[in-house]
């Protein structure tokens, strides 16, 4: 997504960020008054160091890092958490921060009265917070527990609440840290397609996370951070590629990048869903012509590569698979040339959240794949018939009623 197009709603110029770190840390006032003539001495952390990017509005975009890269300080600078040391941070439109278990909650009070003071605070009325409130409950799913107070809750339960509130309080501007990845798998699923619903109506998501394929899958675009310091920014492909450049030395890194396998010969670019317009699109109306797209570019002179996609659900079942004939050979490619892998269908899915994992091949080789992007991309189907199966097929149901048994023809011979 070009951010000139449309209006920023995040900008970011020069921030710094230090943190003073003491030599010896006086815990108590006894210490302070045996030794009032000790100095106190510090070192310097430069925790973040001349950071400069820019998220448009209606963008999703991902900031990655190796763990103390800066990543959650950067964020609670956006949400004002912490004072920043110089620089500029401007934001447009209400902002809702899911940055960390437990911050904005009080232990002692029941989830009913942290509701209630957390979607105030986020920017709502005392009452549309009261109005709004069984919402919240229902989609954490702890309606038996809202009279507990908050510190005998689980974490799994304090994520629960706190990403239900920040649903209900319309956010321009979400920003995530990577506390999803507390909640269990199938409350994860359904914060990734309230997520993609979001994305769709046009709010703006930065979304701090270690999971390279959700990056890629969900984000826009994306920047890396290491100590402190901007390394890289744009598209998600290469700043994934950048990130794990810098987790794997020399030698060690894993053959064909993340979740990546063959010899390179030809690579995906992009991939992305389009509706029945031809609009690219994250979320896919329940049984709606739809089509998967992928773009693949040549590294070398090949011939006839051999193109096929597989389409898994969010558990890792494979819910289809299709891979081009010989009548849909794309022919000799030369080094640079690109070219376009398109399946069209009807999206007759339960709903929920899809993996694509396409490939290319060279036609006619057992061992010729030259590329594979494990979960390249994804797009969730919404609807709401959800009959049990991986599929909804178009059907009609029938029932006719035969009338008393001992009436019919035949009955007591």
């Amino acid at each position: 997504m070009s951010t000139a197009a449309v209006p920023l709603a995040v900008s970011v110029r020069d921030l710094d960020k230090r943190f003073r770190i003491p030599h010896e840390h006086v815990h108590t006032l006894k210490e302070r008054f045996l030794h009032p003539r000790r100095r106190r001495t510090f070192d310097r952390l430069d925790a973040l160091a001349g950071v400069c990017f820019d998220v448009a509005a209606g963008e999703a975009f991902g900031i990655v890092g190796r763990n103390g890269s800066g990543k959650s300080t950067l964020l609670k600078c956006l949400a004002g958490i912490y004072r920043i040391d110089a620089g500029e941070v401007w934001l447009r439109g209400r902002v809702a921060p899911f940055i960390e278990l437990g911050v904005g909650f009080n232990p002692d009070l029941t989830a009913r009265d942290n509701v209630l003071i957390n979607a105030i605070m986020l920017g709502l009325t005392p009452s549309e917070a009261r109005a709004r409130y069984d919402a919240v409950i229902e989609f954490a799913e702890l309606e038996d527990f809202v009279d507990l107070k908050l510190k005998n809750y689980s974490s799994g339960m304090q994520v629960r609440l706190a990403f239900a509130v920040m649903v209900q309080v319309d956010a321009d501007l979400l920003l995530i840290d990577e506390v999803l990845a507390v909640g269990d798998a199938a409350f994860q699923q359904k914060c990734h397609e309230t997520l993609a619903r979001m994305r769709t109506k046009g709010q703006t998501i930065v979304l701090i996370t270690h999971d390279m394929d959700a990056i890629e899958r969900f984000c826009d675009r994306a920047m890396l951070l290491d100590h402190g310091r901007l390394v890289a920014i744009g598209a998600t492909s290469e700043v994934t590629e950048r990130y794990t450049d810098l987790n794997f030395p020399e030698g060690l890194r894993p053959a064909g990048g993340p979740g990546r396998q063959g010899d390179g010969s030809t690579v995906f670019v992009d991939a992305w869903f389009e509706d029945e317009s031809g609009a690219r699109v994250g979320v896919i109306e329940q049984g709606r012509p739809a089509s998967f797209h992928a773009v693949a570019e040549a590294q070398a002179s090949i011939g006839s590569p051999l193109f096929g996609v597989r389409l898994e659900d969010g558990r890792g079942l494979n819910v289809f698979e299709t891979t081009a004939t010989g009548e849909e050979h794309a022919g000799a490619l030369v080094p640079g040339e690109r070219i376009e892998f398109a399946v069209r269908f009807d999206a007759v899915l339960a709903p929920g959240r899809y993996l694509a994992s396409p490939s290319v091949a060279r036609a006619g080789e057992p061992d010729g794949l030259m590329d594979l992007r494990r979960n390249y991309t994804s797009m969730m189907v919404a609807g709401q018939r959800r009959g049990g199966g991986l599929v909804e097929l178009p059907h009609q149901i029938e029932v006719e009623r035969l009338g008393d048994p001992t009436q019919l023809p035949g009955a007591g011979a």
